[in-house]
């Protein structure tokens, strides 16, 4: 698979210049996926060469014309659907149904940002001096570096690479070492768009030799980063050297209250698949759950009999319901946060341990803990596993005050069935998004983002272009 791609730089595929290759395995099964190219330094650089040949072409090219590119590049994603999901499933572990899902969101971030390429508006402002107007234009920013993390690794290149050729920027693509083929099929796509040489790039390789030189280039004038909160605040650092533009979606903590009027059963089927998507690996999951203490035993039992209803196993399997962990080291920090929740007083009700009957792969049960303080690491840090943390609250105040305890801010959720009491809720809650008896916030049309310790910028809606775009004056006067 890999070898028939490999990295991707002025418009053709071609393997690391020193031929350095680095194994990829799949986390279900262990078994080896293929080699996938190391870029170097030097590919790196040439990459940034390459870029900045097609930015001046790219730029230049209708916006009309890129939203027909962006169209076409969407079509190929489709008729590449099944391809793709396949390689989703295999290098995440994800269940196949997840990972054709994420293929079609990250096609409706190509459709929705081929039409707001036509849609990049300046305006005129009446200047005071006569005869002279102001003229307010946007011009895309140039270079524009996309890191992404593995676990959607559709779905967040897409969300980067669609509104940066939308808005007429060249772009340097540097996925996760996990999900290198998922990051080469969609590359592969955007060839169906007759982009110019060096419109799109793809460039796979540890930090020194990618992340390193890109930061470092003051060609490249932003950079989009989805990934934890640590790597977030050493970027905008580095980024400081250049005056690059930043925007990031960081780590998230995810508090879901359960009011005492929501209605149980709705909340329970919605949240417990919601929460072991992708094996809890997904920054907008739920992780603290506040219950109100007159639906906390019936919330607690009717979760564990849906987790332990769960089916692990390959996720290229149809009949399986949540994959494996991404590596050996994210299962043995899951084991970690569940072992010191218990030692802290927690009370482990379902899961709590590797699963049994795998010979190979890095699974973990479905895991629901109680008795959990506000202060346990579980709590207090995102678990990014299939940890469900529950506890009880008495009153609204106190929900709202502890699910706002916490420095990160992406996502929050609520389930009432009182529109005032939903209202307050948006209202009070600190999160960049806020679901109310829904989980779905993932939409090309909408603006994805969070606040605090979870990043800057928004992915998504008419919003997402923008970070892609400088804004001009001119003074004209006649």
């Amino acid at each position: 698979m890999y070898r028939r791609f490999g990295l991707f730089i002025a418009g053709a595929w071609r393997r690391a210049a020193d031929g350095a290759e680095a194994p990829v395995a799949s986390p279900a099964t262990g078994a080896s996926l293929g080699e996938a190219p190391v870029a170097g330094v030097a590919d790196t650089q040439e990459a940034i060469h390459a870029a900045e040949a097609g930015f001046r072409a790219w730029r230049a090219t209708p916006a009309f014309a890129r939203a027909d590119a962006l169209h076409a590049i969407a079509d190929e994603m489709i008729r590449r659907a099944g391809e793709a999901a396949r390689m989703i499933s295999s290098e995440t572990g994800k269940p196949i149904a997840q990972a054709q899902r994420e293929w079609a969101l990250a096609v409706d971030q190509f459709r929705w940002y081929a039409e707001e390429a036509r849609r990049i508006y300046g305006r005129i402002v009446e200047s005071r001096v006569p005869g002279g107007r102001f003229e307010v234009v946007h011009e895309p920013v140039g270079i524009a570096a996309a890191f992404t993390a593995w676990n959607f690794p559709a779905a967040l290149i897409a969300r980067k690479v669609a509104p940066a050729l939308a808005a007429g920027c060249s772009v340097i693509v540097r996925p996760s070492s996990h999900t290198p083929g998922t990051a080469m099929t969609m590359v592969d796509c955007c060839r169906a768009g007759d982009l110019p040489a060096g419109a799109i790039n793809l460039v796979v390789g540890p930090t020194a030799a990618t992340y390193a030189p890109i930061m470092a280039s003051k060609a490249v004038r932003k950079v989009s980063l989805t990934g934890s909160t640590r790597v977030g605040q050493q970027m905008i650092r580095d980024a400081a050297e250049t005056t690059k533009k930043v925007s990031m979606e960081l780590g998230g903590n995810a508090p879901l209250i359960v009011y005492e009027d929501a209605d149980l059963e709705m909340a329970l089927n919605v949240a417990v698949p919601t929460k072991y998507a992708n094996a809890g690996q997904v920054c907008v999951t739920p992780d603290r759950f506040f219950v109100h203490e007159s639906l906390h035993d019936g919330f607690v039992a009717g979760f564990v009999a849906r987790a332990r209803a769960i089916k692990l196993g390959d996720g290229l399997d149809p009949s399986v319901g949540m994959g494996p962990l991404i590596g050996a080291a994210r299962l043995a920090e899951i084991e970690g946060i569940v072992a010191g929740a218990v030692r802290d007083g927690a009370r482990v009700v379902s899961g709590g341990r590797r699963a049994a009957g795998f010979n190979a792969g890095h699974f973990f049960e479905p895991t629901v803990l109680t008795e959990v303080a506000d202060g346990m690491k579980v709590m207090a840090d995102e678990n990014f596993g299939p940890i469900a943390a529950i506890a009880r609250f008495r009153t609204d105040d106190e929900a709202i005050a502890r699910a706002n305890a916490c420095d990160m801010g992406l996502s929050a959720y609520a389930f009432t069935r009182s529109p005032t009491r939903a209202r307050r809720t948006v209202a009070e809650l600190k999160a960049g998004m806020v679901g109310i008896n829904s989980f779905a916030l993932a939409a090309s049309e909408a603006p994805f983002g969070g606040t605090g310790f979870s990043g800057m910028g928004r992915e998504g809606g008419i919003e997402g272009i923008r970070d892609y775009l400088d804004v001009k004056l001119a003074q004209v006067v006649f």
